[in-house]
């Protein structure tokens, strides 16, 4: 069931929880209890941010991550979990981007607030272009001699800066990027096939993608405008109401239906079946929701689904 990511060295199964909800519409107790279930059930993956969730009224950024910490500690799981985090985001103006300085010491703020002496895959959250990419890269290979981080990613990067960094890498001994993540779902395809699609490929980079299910359109509970009102999450929903959204909603309903499965399922479904995908990343805030998250990981798409749902979400 686990596979390679990449060639970092470590394996994970093929769904990433979203750590982007504990501290905004997952509390404390609520994470706990959707982390706890996530590794019973034999998952081991957990993506975060040191910018989640700035975005939330009273928030600095870090919440994710310290109730993330939180747990590990409680539950002794450092061992058997492997854990992402990123750099680079604006948290503030004085704490952005990616210079040697700044990550270095955001590295010690994530590693503080996760109660953990490492990192298993650390990512430049986006593209910094006033930072010369041989300082991000000498940065991360400081943290990776001293073993604060074991893997580097790069989130947010178009195939040009991509290839920029490996090249860069190739060219004076720096660590590469092992790891992408891009935005990537039936309904976002543009961004990432294509050419990135394809350096991702060529170079043997693991690849986890975000925004799996559309900010939750392809759960299918968002159907009209009247729907959005249901989550926070619904005003960035609102552009998928759409003739093509409706289209790729229908492909969705009907392979769900034929296989007794949820549309979120087969939205993941189809991911973990796509060529140059290691795993999608998926949040979910109630247990319900996060059983069917898993599910996914068992359902077999048929040749015919794909091609119903590729022709659906054509771009």
């Amino acid at each position: 069931m686990k596979r390679a990511l990449g060639d970092t060295g470590i394996s994970i199964s093929p769904l990433v929880f979203g750590g982007n909800v504990f501290g905004w519409t997952a509390d404390r107790q609520r994470s706990f209890e959707l982390l706890d279930r996530f590794v019973e059930a034999g998952f081991e993956t957990i993506d975060t941010a040191d910018i989640y969730s700035t975005w939330v009224p009273g928030n600095q950024g870090g919440e994710s991550e310290t109730i993330i910490g939180d747990w590990l500690k409680s539950r002794g799981k450092r061992d058997s979990v492997v854990l992402i985090t990123k750099v680079g985001m604006e948290m503030s103006p004085e704490r952005q981007g990616l210079s040697a300085a700044w990550i270095e010491r955001a590295v010690e703020d994530s590693l503080r607030r996760l109660q953990t002496d490492h990192v298993d895959v650390y990512f430049s959250h986006i593209f910094d272009p006033d930072v010369p990419v041989e300082e991000t890269l000498r940065a991360y290979e400081r943290l990776i001699m001293a073993g604060k981080v074991r893997a580097i990613g790069a989130s947010n990067h178009s195939a040009e800066q991509l290839a920029g960094a490996l090249k860069a890498a190739d060219e004076q001994g720096l660590p590469r990027y092992q790891v992408l993540q891009p935005p990537y779902s039936l309904y976002h395809r543009g961004d990432y096939e294509g050419a990135l699609r394809n350096l991702a490929i060529s170079e043997g980079l693991g690849v986890i993608t975000y925004y799996s299910l559309a900010s939750g359109f392809l759960t299918g509970k968002y159907r009209s405008s009247a729907d959005l009102g249901q989550s926070p999450r619904g005003s960035r929903i609102e552009a998928y109401l759409n003739d093509r959204g409706m289209r790729i909603l229908a492909a969705l309903d009907e392979v769900a239906e034929a296989h007794g499965a949820a549309p979120a399922e087969v939205a993941l479904a189809w991911l973990i079946q796509r060529e140059g995908v290691t795993a999608p990343i998926a949040s979910a805030t109630r247990l319900d929701q996060l059983e069917s998250l898993m599910r996914s990981t068992r359902l077999a798409l048929s040749a015919a689904d794909v091609e119903l749902l590729d022709k659906a979400s054509a771009p």
